[in-house]
């Protein structure tokens, strides 16, 4: 018993720091996602084979599983597959390892399971917080993930932030509402899915539900299930609720009336 007291308690010291090291591991604007939201996760869909399957796999996701969403399979040939691919198999990226390691130093991870292992909030935030920046290999840099590798693949929906320089050239930094140090950003262009006041302030809520509908992909593709599965917990649920609970209560009067009498 001793021992098993001892195990627990070294097990809860081992993940208290983990879980404050998460806690504390970055500060992300909150993303309601609404898996039962057809027209959002078929949008997230297109856009996701559109412009992330060209570098990055979903190996863990077949195309005809799409029907799950709404989809036809003539739409999913159509609109959402390679000329050479076929409806039964994963989403395998265009191209090719090695090619990839050579122009941006490392192979892009499969995204299947990105949302589950990163969080919708982060995802949301990451496509989000691209700008130019003149000291990376790409150009491009990320709020979120500094000196991130991969470019920004929808700066023409989004437009193009760029980081502000010193006389020296190198970036200025300032504080964020958390206290985080992040680069010092202005708008140098407008994007397809976003457009600028009068005055010239940038209006980003069109690109912010585009972004929107490609994490509720992202979090859809990590667990195709979800919904039927939640479905199915409330039918369970009812059942033993208004069921078996029920006739649980009158088995235990049946047993029990001669200790009661």
């Amino acid at each position: 018993m001793k021992k098993t007291l001892k195990s627990w308690f070294a097990a809860l010291l081992l993940a208290a720091p983990m879980s404050m090291a998460l806690a504390n591991s970055g500060h992300y604007p909150k993303v309601d996602i609404d898996l039962g939201d057809e027209v959002a996760l078929q949008r997230g869909a297109q856009i996701f084979t559109n412009y992330c399957l060209s570098c990055h796999s979903a190996t863990g996701m077949r195309f005809n599983r799409l029907q799950d969403i709404g989809l036809t399979e003539d739409q999913i040939k159509t609109n959402l597959m390679f000329t050479t691919d076929k409806i039964g198999n994963v989403m395998q990226s265009a191209m090719k390892p090695t090619d990839a390691k050579k122009w941006f130093g490392a192979e892009p991870p499969d995204l299947t399971l990105i949302a589950r292992s990163r969080g919708a909030d982060y995802l949301y935030a990451y496509l989000r917080g691209f700008y130019r920046d003149p000291t990376r290999p790409t150009g491009w840099n990320n709020v979120v993930f500094d000196k991130v590798g991969m470019p920004h693949p929808l700066w023409e929906q989004q437009g193009i932030r760029a980081v502000e320089l010193d006389a020296k050239g190198q970036p200025v930094w300032e504080k964020d509402e958390h206290g985080v140090s992040v680069p010092k950003l202005y708008w140098q262009s407008t994007g397809l899915h976003s457009r600028r006041t009068p005055d010239g302030k940038v209006i980003d809520k069109e690109f912010d539900n585009y972004a929107k509908d490609l994490v509720t992909y992202l979090v859809y593709m990590g667990e195709p299930a979800q919904q039927k599965r939640k479905q199915l917990g409330y039918v369970v649920m009812i059942f033993l609720f208004a069921i078996m609970l029920p006739l649980a209560y009158f088995l235990k009067k049946e047993y029990w009336k001669d200790v009661h009498h």
